[in-house]
């Protein structure tokens, strides 16, 4: 029971909730775009948390992993009106800063393995994400 036992969406929205308590948003969230494809702000008021849970489980899962490779993870088509649509890359900016507060809060650390420069999770990290896969799993088991 854990994170790989449980769909991926509750396991970040467990996670979430926990890193509402661990990190701290910054403060131009409400105005910013998730990347250039996007024609607005997120309706969610909270997306930063959803956003940095999101990344904290793509870590765990491939890390080490960089900024370059997670803007490409986020990253969408464009809607460029009579021309063809093409694909643009997510915000660095917020994956950045996204990445500093989970460093901050102790749950990644920057590390190489082989010719693989990026983020690797921590055993702190690794727990919240394993209970925030286990709380959904003992709701499902009663």
């Amino acid at each position: 029971m854990g994170m790989y036992d449980t769909d991926a969406k509750t396991v970040i929205d467990n996670a979430a909730q926990e890193l509402k308590k661990l990190i701290k948003q910054p403060e131009w969230t409400p105005f910013v775009k998730t990347g250039t494809h996007k024609e607005r702000p997120p309706a969610d008021k909270d997306w930063f948390y959803t956003r940095a849970a999101s990344i904290l489980r793509t870590i765990a899962l491939k890390g080490p992993i960089g900024t370059a490779k997670l803007r490409a993870k986020y990253g969408g088509r464009k809607n460029r009106g009579v021309k063809p649509e093409k694909f643009y890359k997510g915000s660095g900016n917020i994956i950045r800063k996204a990445l500093q507060e989970l460093d901050k809060a102790g749950l990644t650390v920057k590390a190489e393995k082989g010719v693989h420069k990026g983020r690797i999770i921590t055993a702190k990290g690794q727990s919240l994400l394993a209970k925030a896969g286990y709380t959904q799993s003992a709701k499902k088991a009663d």
